[in-house]
């Protein structure tokens, strides 16, 4: 799978921060019975490579990726547990540096022009925009459309339903990250069945 490709998969990638393992396998299946065929686990707690893990081998209908990767170090732990991508919140040449030779697909974050030219020099042409809502929204990455059209870009942070076709509408907008699918609790059905309704959702959001 290409970045490109993984691009195409679905409108939204869902962005989620797991506590407990166990409930990775659930909620990947509540995802793809939603219709989408995503994940990113951020690595911002212990369970997160076990989560990454489970969905590996379980659930391998699903991409798994690991997020927030901010080290080398990162990407070999990530690969170890079977993740299919990786995502980080920014990009130095030595991130990129491993993140290029891990032989993955991978949305390095931008937050400028600069940034993008950075990534543009390296023959790397899908980014994460991030913190998307913060740096200036919609009217950035349309901002960003002008100079740069052949970056697509994933905008993450602060999207939320009602925004994201406002993004999705773009030309050079590939997808959106969505951390508002599976927060909270996940160990009860109620709170599965909910995921699997914003899932749905969340991939007619190009429709609209």
């Amino acid at each position: 799978m290409t970045t490109d490709e993984l691009l195409d998969l679905d409108p939204v990638i869902p962005v989620v921060v797991l506590d407990d393992a166990a409930d990775a396998v659930p909620l990947a299946h509540a995802l793809l019975d939603g219709g989408l065929h995503t994940i990113e686990i951020t690595l911002r707690t212990p369970a997160a490579l076990d989560a990454i893990g489970r969905i590996a081998a379980e659930v391998p209908r699903i991409a798994v990726g690991a997020g927030t990767i901010s080290s080398p170090e990162q990407i070999e732990q990530a690969r170890a547990a079977g993740a299919r991508f990786l995502v980080s919140p920014g990009s130095t040449p030595r991130l990129l540096d491993a993140m290029q030779a891990s032989e993955l697909p991978f949305l390095a974050g931008c937050a400028t022009p600069s940034d993008i030219l950075a990534l543009l020099e390296r023959g790397i042409t899908c980014a994460k925009l991030f913190p998307a809502e913060v740096v200036g929204g919609v009217a950035m990455a349309q901002a960003l459309a002008g100079p740069f059209p052949h970056m697509r870009l994933c905008p993450t942070g602060g999207i939320i339903p009602a925004t994201a076709p406002d993004y999705l509408r773009l030309p050079n907008i590939a997808c959106v990250g969505g951390t508002w699918l599976a927060r909270g609790p996940l160990g009860e059905d109620e709170a599965l069945r909910r995921v699997t309704r914003l899932a749905r959702a969340a991939s007619r959001l190009r429709e609209r």
